[in-house]
């Protein structure tokens, strides 16, 4: 914030004529924000002396007295001499110029009139300013500009050359260099006219869309690997093709926030609006042992809801999660009401370390075709499903028959005295067992898909009713609550029985609604009849069906998860065991048990009504036939389902989930309950609006929300200036950095509503302006007395993104693959991460940047070395430093060697009856957009001529050099020649016209 301050005074008079007013919002909130807030500001626990600044009229009751500086308690203690009496204190590292102290003084003796704060305040469009001989100005983004400049007595740079004007626009625009019939054509026709061609000729392109996602990922922190220690693959990337669609069609920003935020809530909702909510689920996922689910869980939903408070409305949540925020009027209560709108999916805090599943919930990506299938499949399956209902209902009632005690495929017996092979029992060291294929008793059998009915039998005895104990599991490992198979829990008491896929979004589960007997042996059997559904589940205890609750009721994809599968007794990975609980006579049958089989297990005498079922379903030929048949069409249509892939999305639990305000923002300290609602400090939430995520991105992109269209363009003024006009991209609060030319943002902001929330037409007002056009070079006066440009007096400089720099390479080269859309690519550079994952081969070495495969605890490290984002968090703006490790990933990076030697090959096709000079000259205009000078020449051309020399000199260099990579360099070529070319290609990739966006 320092810095920030700094570079305001460079603008703004502090200590200019006594008549001249104060500014409240760019002056002095600034000022008492930074020094002062921290103790007697928003935050109620940690305010000192009960007194608050922030507040005007408790600032006026107890500290400041307008008009009178040397009558206020405030002014006072600034101004103090005795330390011990001095605020800020001494010990806070935080203290008073002379020139800020007299800024305050004329401020109090001017009246100490406060305002709300800047970002705050609703949205007016302010008169463009009128300025006379003004030929200068192109529109009225200028008129600002300009207008602030005559103010200091500047005047605008002249307009950059037409190549730099190209260059310029394309890598703005496009993400990628112009081509050398581009550069001729503009260079002919510098026009305004033709620039606005051009400017709709890039808007209009498909690498428009792919220039802004590669902005928009740092923003939705989007990576193709889960993050945290194991960091394993995901399946997210249709999500990033869809950003890359909707920007390239221009959808209007306010749908692009909606769709993200509520796609699926919305009354039209289609796959594409419930994909664009993946957006919500792209936050690091958890996996690692010993961690605990909730505490995960609650970390997604404070890093969804701290998102899109950062990257829509610009506002630093995360402050408040823990306490009320210190410097912005934003409580720990306001947090968690916010938090409330993302609390309700069905989600777990783990994802499956021993299955690939999808984390729930989520939603099918299948084609028309696909989706016509599935849909044939599920009517064939109730079709059949009806016509065994009839049948069944319609059979005559008969009971003389003897039911016959059904047959198990495998039974294990646990005795107390022998504790050999599958012997055990369960709890007397508070352990469980676990049996495999590989145990003595093959229990491969009981690995049944969710199509196949089947039951499971055992005596049971339990001295506790534990919160959850685990009475048997059975899964592709001793795993997780996350991971698929099938399982019978007592829970608070009662018992649970469930078939997964993925806990908890997709999975069928039942409870029973008694609580299960202590201390006495219980026969208990759970049957599933092959339906994927909960009603197909059924709890049985001491030979009697008990009434159960459907806990969950969506299984749409398989329950095992391969040929390793094994049932864990009494236990499970990260679960608490059955302890002291003991097990006998555990049963497998390949069958859904009918009430008269579980009565006869039971050793009871079944009922009329139970015998006279067991024959319908049991013995009648036409009903064996028709359930045949309905298990056949079953089994193809689960099959279907597995085939599909499917993303995390958005959905709602059918009742939302409490929530509550957490202390010390710790999951395990529930206070207060909480409901979604948005902070007082800002407009109210319209009552028409439903409270859920749909009604707060309604109240997001509301006419009447002061944010969301300030941090909007701010943030595209930042994609094509460098900086945007506020400089604290992140942050619109109180610590953040006022804007450079606040009526520019509000006239920016508001045309930008008025117009529909027109992404393109903002771009165009931006790159058509005079402004953006300008010459980026300074004299020493402008450098010194405006180093960061914030007067806009010049053409902005900066280095070029990670992503920019690389795909220059891979366009001039000849080599980038101009696919769009599609699984991630795995270049060189993913083989030298911490985490190596391997690279391709083929096409997938030259895709753009945007594609490139991002691990999220270990991205590329060549990405990395030009600042790329992790993408761990939300991020809104990159940092951008110089080091010598960027000059060495250029000279030495296998990405770059390869880019040189096919460069340097293809000018030589292309000018091969040409002198050397026209060939380097070429490979200079090709990598910069301009013919070097003549001392450039005579560097590159000597350079050129050492490299001749040494290669001829040293033949066996040549083929390290040019078999870099695995692009081919045709034979016909002179080998000395063509590596002498790739060294001098290498080495302007490295120079910093190739690398500097100016």
């Amino acid at each position: 914030m320092l810095i920030a301050l700094v570079g305001l005074s460079a603008m703004l008079p502090t200590v200019a004529c006594a008549e001249e007013e104060v500014d409240f919002a760019t002056q002095i909130r600034p000022l008492l924000s930074d020094r002062c807030f921290h103790c007697h500001g928003p935050d109620a626990e940690g305010r000192a002396a009960d007194l608050r600044l922030d507040v005007e009229d408790a600032a006026h009751d107890y500290a400041i007295v307008p008009g009178e500086p040397e009558n206020s308690e405030a002014f006072l203690r600034m101004t103090a001499e005795d330390a011990s009496e001095r605020m800020p204190p001494v010990d806070s590292n935080l203290k008073l110029s002379a020139d800020e102290i007299e800024l305050l003084r004329r401020w109090i003796a001017q009246g100490a009139k406060y305002d709300q704060h800047w970002a705050f305040k609703r949205i007016e469009k302010p008169a463009v300013p009128e300025i006379a001989d003004d030929n200068w100005s192109r529109n009225e983004i200028d008129k600002f500009v300009f207008a602030r400049l005559k103010k200091e007595g500047w005047e605008p740079n002249s307009p950059a050359e037409p190549w730099r004007k190209l260059r310029r626009l394309t890598f703005d625009l496009n993400g990628l260099p112009p081509t050398l019939e581009e550069l001729d054509q503009f260079e002919a026709d510098p026009s305004e006219a033709n620039y606005n061609l051009t400017v709709d000729r890039l808007l209009a392109s498909p690498r428009y869309g792919e220039r802004l996602a590669a902005e928009w990922l740092d923003a939705a922190r989007y990576s193709d690997t889960y993050g945290y220690q194991v960091d394993r693959e995901r399946f997210v990337w249709p999500w990033r093709d869809w950003v890359i669609r909707s920007l390239n069609a221009n959808m209007p920003y306010d749908q692009f926030i909606t769709q993200q935020i509520a796609g699926d809530l919305l009354p039209d909702a289609t796959k594409d609006t419930i994909l664009a909510t993946t957006f919500c689920r792209l936050h690091p996922q958890k996996v690692e042992g010993g961690s605990i689910p909730e505490e995960f869980r609650v970390e997604y939903v404070a890093d969804r809801s701290q998102t899109v408070a950062t990257a829509f409305l610009g506002l630093t949540m995360e402050c408040c999660r823990c306490h009320d925020h210190k410097y912005d009027p934003l409580s720990q209560r306001e947090y968690y009401q916010m938090f409330a709108f993302f609390n309700s999916i069905d989600e777990a805090g783990l994802y499956s370390y021993f299955t690939p599943a999808i984390p729930t919930p989520t939603m099918l990506l299948t084609d028309e075709k696909q989706t016509a299938n599935l849909e044939h499949l599920d009517q064939q399956v109730r079709d059949l499903e009806v016509t065994l209902t009839d049948h069944l209902q319609a059979a005559p009632m008969r009971t003389n028959f003897d039911v016959a005690r059904p047959h198990a495929i495998e039974t294990l017996t646990f005795d107390e005295g022998n504790v050999g092979n599958n012997s055990a029992i369960i709890g007397k060291q508070g352990q469980g067992i676990r049996l495999t294929g590989d145990d003595a008793v093959n229990l491969s059998q009981g690995n049944f898909q969710r199509h196949q009915p089947f039951s499971v039998s055992l005596w049971m005895k339990t001295p506790d009713r534990k919160d959850r104990s685990v009475i048997f599991h059975r899964s592709r490992a001793w795993t997780d609550a996350a991971s698929r198979g099938y399982e019978l829990l007592l829970e608070d008491g009662k018992l649970k029985w469930s078939l997964i896929h993925f806990w908890p979004g997709n999975a069928i589960s039942i409870q029973a609604k008694q609580e299960f007997p202590l201390n006495t042996w219980q026969q208990v059997v759970v049957t599933y009849d092959g339906s994927s559904k909960a009603s197909g589940l059924k709890i049985y205890v001491e030979g009697v069906p008990v009434e159960v609750d459907v806990v969950r009721d969506q299984l749409t994809k398989q329950i095992t998860g391969g040929g390793h599968d094994h049932i864990a007794i009494g236990e499970r990975f990260r679960d608490r065991g059955f302890k002291q609980g003991e097990v006998d006579e555990f049963a497998l049958f390949d069958q859904c048990l009918t009430p008269a089989e579980v009565a006869v297990l039971h050793g009871d005498r079944p009922s009329p009504e139970a015998v006279s079922e067991y024959v319908a379903w049991k013995l009648d030929d036409d009903s064996l036939g028709l359930q045949q048949q309905l298990s056949d069409a079953r089994q193809a249509r689960n099959k279907a389902y597995d085939q599909a892939k499917e993303i995390m999305v958005m959905r709602e639990l059918d009742e939302p989930r409490p929530t509550f305000l957490l202390a010390r923002g710790s999951y395990d300290a529930p206070a207060d309950p909480v409901s979604p609602m948005t902070p007082d400090a800002l407009p109210p939430f319209d009552e028409q609006w439903p409270t859920n995520r749909l009604g707060l991105a309604q109240w997001i992109v509301d006419r009447e929300n002061p944010l969301t269209a300030r941090v909007a363009v701010n943030r595209y003024w930042q994609l094509l200036m460098g900086d945007g006009l506020v400089r604290t991209p992140e942050d619109f609060g109180s610590q953040g950095s006022p804007p450079t030319h606040p009526q520019l943002l509000d006239w920016l902001a508001a045309d930008f509503i008025e117009h529909g929330w027109d992404v393109k037409r903002l771009l165009r007002q931006i790159v058509t302006s005079a402004t953006y056009q300008q010459a980026s070079t300074a004299s020493a006066e402008k450098l010194q007395r405006d180093p960061e440009n914030r007067l806009l007096a010049r053409g902005s400089k900066f280095r070029m993104s990670a992503e920019m720099v690389r795909d220059n390479a891979l366009a001039t080269s000849g080599l980038l693959v101009e696919q769009i859309g599609g699984a991630p690519a795995k270049p060189y550079e993913v083989s030298s991460s911490f985490k190596p994952v391997g690279h391709d081969h083929g096409n997938g070495l030259y895709r753009r940047s945007l594609y490139t495969f991002w691990q999220r605890t270990s991205p590329a490290p060549a990405m990395m070395t030009f600042d790329a984002s992790k993408r761990d968090v939300c991020q809104l703006k990159r940092e951008r430093t110089s080091s010598p490790l960027q000059a060495l990933v250029l000279l030495n990076g296998p990405q770059y060697v390869e880019a040189a030697k096919m460069l340097a090959a293809s000018v030589l096709q292309t000018s091969e009856s040409e002198a050397s000079e026209v060939q380097i000259q070429k490979v200079f205009r090709l990598l910069t957009s301009r013919n070097a000078t003549t001392e450039e020449m005579a560097i590159l051309t000597q350079l050129f001529q050492e490299q001749q020399e040494h290669f001829a000199a040293h033949p066996d260099q040549i083929g390290q050099l040019l078999g870099a990579g695995e692009a081919k360099v045709p034979e016909k070529l002179d080998p000395t020649t063509l590596a002498a070319l790739t060294v001098v290609a290498n080495m302007v990739m490295n120079f910093d016209g190739c690398v500097t966006r100016r």
